[in-house]
């Protein structure tokens, strides 16, 4: 997609957390390192059950004196209300900001030198009254922006760029294979590895103790691992998210979020010995898949 393209986020919120507390007490509870994020750089993270399994994911930057917490904005409150649970003494405030703050998918050719960033992932500027960073994750992801609610739209017709639909995102994300929270990551089951948060940056193993860091360092080092979320292209009637998934008349995962011809699917690695390196397809519902194996996942 050729010039730089907005896309309106509107499933997004914004979580804040403000004090001068508040980088020792979000670095003990989420997955990456709070300490690398600053003016120039952002990460992504997860927080999870004191188990080890999936609650949360999100972007964190630095606007100002407070930590932004990119998430997803139906279950931001949620998010917000599980973080006060371990203010304790700290002096620090959590707040959900969703309604002051507009986030924003910034993609199309070149897209991080237009807002004057390096293609790197996690590095971030000052944008429009906010700030922009690229996709911690992946740099093919593009660039996200945070920004005021109020006139962001605006702004950034008079910076250039063009609106574009939301389907749009989600057809650039599912083709890289990357996760939608809780569209694809079960709550309080999905272990992150699974959901290629190694490969994606979104762990530090050097930071020390997180919440639920025993499973996570456990299923990396003593390679537990046994399904991983795929991008899958689908051939036939889009499967509802839920739908099982077959081959060789065997139960082998099931569908996750999806978009026209395609979609996300948790299938287990030895499913996928025959379905990706051998070529066969799998069964889901009417339609038939086909695993499509992005090159930043390590099986």
């Amino acid at each position: 997609m050729a010039g730089p393209r907005y896309i309106m986020l509107e499933d997004r919120g914004i979580v804040t957390i403000g004090g001068e507390d508040r980088r020792t007490f979000l670095q003990g509870l989420i997955s990456n390192d709070v300490s690398h994020v600053d003016g120039a750089r952002s990460v992504y993270a997860a927080f999870l059950t004191a188990q080890g399994k999936y609650l949360h994911d999100f972007f964190v930057a630095e606007i100002g004196d407070v930590l932004a917490l990119d998430c997803e904005r139906q279950r931001s409150a949620d998010l917000a209300r599980r973080l006060r649970i371990y203010r304790l003494r700290a002096k620090v405030s959590v707040e959900d900001r969703s309604a002051d703050w507009a986030v924003v998918a910034l993609i199309g050719e070149e897209v991080a030198n237009a807002v004057g960033l390096t293609a790197e992932p996690g590095a971030t500027a000052p944008f429009l009254g906010g700030v922009a960073f690229v996709d911690p994750r992946l740099a093919e992801a593009g660039v996200r922006a945070i920004l005021p609610a109020a006139d962001a739209a605006r702004r950034l017709g008079e910076a250039g760029f063009v609106a574009e639909s939301p389907e749009a995102y989600d057809r650039h994300r599912l083709a890289l294979g990357l996760a939608d929270g809780s569209r694809d990551m079960e709550l309080e089951r999905t272990i992150l590895l699974e959901c290629g948060f190694d490969e994606l940056h979104g762990v530090d193993w050097e930071k020390g103790c997180f919440l639920g860091q025993e499973l996570t360092a456990r299923t990396k080092y003593r390679g537990l691992i046994r399904k991983r979320l795929i991008p899958v292209l689908v051939e036939g009637p889009l499967p509802a998210p839920g739908t099982p998934i077959h081959h060789d008349d065997r139960e082998v995962g099931e569908m996750r979020s999806g978009l026209g011809d395609l979609g996300l699917a948790m299938l287990r690695l030895e499913a996928l010995e025959d379905g990706a390196s051998g070529g066969a397809s799998f069964t889901a519902g009417e339609a038939r898949l086909s695993a499509r194996l992005p090159a930043w996942l390590k099986l």
